[in-house]
């Protein structure tokens, strides 16, 4: 994993870790997995799922009984991230604060992640 040693690679709001354990409350979930696919109009998308079996190659992050597992291929686009849940009049759902991300599509859908050298 792209890491500080000590640090977790991401971090999750009391929010997120609340809403995350309210939606594995049934006990049978062994986690949130969070990944990057290409997709929409910025070019990659982010993925979410709750899985019945940690991976090998997942990374784990664990907070307040919450379990973020992230995929592999998408360990290097989230270091640095803040998963965050925010509830609004018209919408509630996950944010990620990324300082990865160099640009965002007009709904917010998609992203576009800086180019390595």
């Amino acid at each position: 994993m792209f890491a500080i040693p000590g640090s977790p690679p991401v971090t999750i709001t009391d929010a997120a870790a609340s809403q995350i354990v309210k939606l594995m409350q049934d006990g049978t979930k062994k986690g949130l997995r969070i990944g990057v696919k290409k997709g929409g109009c910025a070019g990659m998308e982010y993925t979410m799922e709750y899985v019945d079996e940690v991976g090998d190659h997942d990374e784990v992050v664990e907070r307040d009984g919450a379990r973020v597992l992230i995929a592999p291929m998408a360990q290097m686009f989230l270091f640095g991230t803040e998963i965050d849940y925010e509830t609004g009049l018209l919408e509630s759902g996950f944010r990620f604060r990324n300082p990865n991300v160099v640009e965002s599509c007009g709904c917010g859908e998609s992203i576009k992640f800086r180019e390595s050298d």
